[in-house]
């Protein structure tokens, strides 16, 4: 996100009939070409000696001089909304929902509402507030596209303990997965990741500041061409799942961003073209209760598009791999 405050251009000699916006665009990388639109229209980019509004379209002229004035971003304040989320438990310190795919987690720019923390804000009574006015609960995060399970704590005592559990890594986090391929039980993936340096929506292991990232293979459900894998990941990295197993060869079916989605596949693979997200669900989350140190453990069902592709794909000769 762009920093707020004030930014100056002069038009270059090169630059001559340069439209607006690409200028821009070409000048600040980290705004993006909606971004630099909506300034544009809301009369926050300015030109000496042209008359407000301008439009994107403007063509400069050498010397000009172009101001920009980026405001703070308008502060989230997520309101209830009744959407249907599934509780897998709920006590005085912690709820654990079932997160459908499509969900974002909490509000951000361009998801305002239908999150997570709406749905919460209407069924739970009582969420923490250490993650800010607008993360009420949130601890951890899952992905848009992702199922299953998630904790949220209920109060800033909870929040905290859970906080260094994960911080600390001593939440166990498995996750099932379908991919293109077969691997082994107990492959182990521990490319660092970082922001990919050519697609900043993207994450990658070729970024100069990355982080350290472990994913590791449990079991193999192999299905002539794709397998079904549980996998648990000691660190919590974006999209880390996504990338190790995309670099390692073994793309989530479903997953476009990374590779998982193939225009022709085999023809007894075809059915995996039905799929509208990527194959990725949390399966089960075990850490300590926040309140009594005891382990707990939850599991998620796969959800019914994951669970028909499954039944499409299986074979009574498949070999499975333990």
């Amino acid at each position: 996100m762009a920093t707020p405050g004030t930014r100056a251009l002069t038009v270059a000699d090169s630059d001559d009939q340069t439209r607006l916006d690409q200028l821009l665009s070409h000048e600040w990388p980290d705004l993006s070409r909606s971004q630099i639109q909506r300034l544009i229209h809301d009369g926050l980019v300015a030109v000496t000696g042209r008359k407000l509004p301008i439009k994107s379209s403007l063509r400069m002229s050498p010397g000009e001089e172009i101001t920009i004035t980026i405001p703070p971003p308008a502060p989230l304040v997520p309101v209830a909304e009744d959407l249907p989320i599934g509780i897998l438990y709920d006590d005085a310190d912690v709820v654990v929902i079932n997160k459908p795919a499509g969900m974002v987690v909490h509000p951000a720019v361009g998801h305002a509402g239908g999150t997570l923390v709406n749905a919460l804000l209407h069924h739970v009574r009582g969420l923490s507030g250490a993650g800010g006015d607008d993360r009420p609960g949130i601890v951890h995060r899952l992905d848009k596209g992702t199922s299953g399970v998630i904790v949220v704590a209920k109060h800033d005592a909870a929040h905290r303990e859970l906080a260094r559990q994960f911080h600390d890594r001593e939440v166990t986090k498995d996750y099932l997965a379908l991919v293109w391929g077969t691997l082994k039980p107990g492959h182990i993936m521990d490319k660092a990741i970082g922001r990919d340096p050519r697609h900043r929506t993207k994450m990658s292991s070729r970024g100069g500041r990355t982080r350290s990232a472990v994913t590791t293979v449990l079991e193999v459900e192999a299905m002539r061409g794709v397998s079904l894998v549980t996998v648990r990941i000691g660190t919590g990295r974006t999209h880390q799942i996504r990338v190790h197993l995309s670099e390692a060869g073994h793309a989530i079916i479903g997953d476009d961003t990374y590779g998982g989605v193939k225009r022709h596949p085999l023809a007894h693979l075809r059915v995996v073209s039905r799929l509208k997200r990527p194959f990725l669900h949390a399966w089960r989350l075990t850490f300590q209760h926040p309140r009594t140190g005891t382990p707990v453990s939850f599991e998620a069902p796969l959800p019914d598009d994951l669970t028909e592709l499954l039944a499409a794909l299986r074979d009574p000769e498949q070999k499975t791999i333990s």
